[in-house]
């Protein structure tokens, strides 16, 4: 079962029509409110981010790629951060919807208020995305993201390499439960791992809202259950591997078990330079957020998406039209990759200790 989408698209371009009359007078601006652009394409493209503890890459990477993006096309914009608090994001987003977005993506925080987001758009007459995060059991016409299932096999498939063929214990940290996301990494890691006999999981927890802290303490509590007999860790993204590294650095075996990843963060790129990190995963953030950007403003004129296919919703069976975009591991061989495609700047990942290291991957 396909989803059908929701709007008419005669409301939608009177709508957009309308804002594009009124310019972007509406439109909040400052650290605060977010921030907006004005052009000359039609309606007004709201983006709501989740947070800014689970991953950096909300707001070091995602939103200026997204205000480049949105201001190349010259479409009115508006783009706030609910700081991990659903409460605000639907705050937001009535906000939002108030103001006159045509369009609204949102990244949920988790499935219950994000498709109570949608609910309320769609009946307002706003189209509505999800954007990295799929909304089970939401309205929105469109998911944009990468393969969250190739991102888990990338992450198996390199945990896998960094250990080789010896018998080795396995702990699993993955994302926070209600992230959809995180479902569909673990279930790829598992796909890879579960068919290799000589590995064994020794345990494996989900870490509540991608939370950095907790992560360290549920890791270490892992660690303690399997007497210190773990051999690699399958962690989630680099943030909750950075959380397992700092128990493994207290433990004396930080650079001895290998530890998976996933953003290609500043953080993750010097520990996979450094050694303590096996591996990472890149998604670029430019080509997630002009991706976003092409369905968004497609939307805001009536149009129809070109996607790459579907994505099942799992609450209920229907099929969801996607854009899926491929993700790339990353290894102390190519680091470089990142730098070069403009997912990190070589002054920040090669400051300090981690310049001759740099160097000796040829980054410059």
């Amino acid at each position: 079962m396909k989803r059908k989408h929701n709007l008419v698209l005669v409301p939608l371009l009177g709508a957009a029509m309308a804002l594009t009359a009124c310019g972007s007078d509406d439109g909040d601006t400052g650290s605060d409110a977010g921030d907006s652009g004005s052009g000359d394409a039609a309606g007004k493209i709201g983006v709501i981010l989740p947070d800014t503890e689970s991953s950096v890459r909300w707001e070091s990477a995602d939103r200026p790629a997204l205000e480049a993006a949105f201001e190349e096309a010259g479409v009115d914009y508006e783009i706030q951060n609910a700081e991990g608090d659903a409460e605000k994001m639907t705050t937001i987003a009535d906000s939002m919807i108030g103001s006159g977005v045509t369009v609204l993506a949102i990244v949920n925080l988790d499935s219950e208020s994000g498709a109570a987001i949608q609910e309320k758009a769609a009946s307002q007459g706003v189209a509505t995305i999800d954007y990295d995060r799929l909304t089970l059991g939401g309205t929105a016409e469109y998911y944009v993201s990468f393969d969250n299932t190739v991102v888990g096999e990338l992450q198996g498939q390199g945990l896998a390499d960094c250990l080789g063929d010896e018998d080795a214990n396995i702990v699993y940290l993955n994302g926070s439960p209600t992230d959809n996301n995180a479902t569909l990494f673990a279930e790829g890691a598992h796909s890879v791992l579960d068919e290799m006999s000589n590995y064994t999981v020794v345990g494996e927890q989900a870490v509540p809202d991608w939370d950095n802290e907790q992560a360290a303490t549920i890791f270490q509590q892992l660690y303690t259950a399997a007497d210190g007999d773990v051999d690699g860790v399958l962690a989630a993204n680099d943030g909750l591997g950075g959380a397992a590294i700092s128990i493994l650095e207290g433990a004396g075996q930080d650079g001895e078990v290998p530890v998976t990843g996933q953003d290609a963060t500043v953080e993750g790129l010097q520990n996979v330079l450094a050694g303590t990190q096996c591996m990472t995963v890149y998604k670029s953030a430019t080509q997630e957020a002009q991706a976003l950007a092409d369905v968004a403003i497609a939307l805001a004129n009536g149009e129809e998406a070109e996607v790459t296919g579907t994505t099942v919703d799992s609450s209920d069976n229907s099929e969801v039209d996607s854009i899926l975009l491929e993700p790339q591991a990353i290894t102390k061989d190519n680091v470089g990759d990142v730098i070069e495609d403009g997912g990190q700047k070589a002054e920040d990942v090669c400051v300090g200790e981690f310049a001759d290291l740099c160097a000796e991957a040829g980054i410059s």
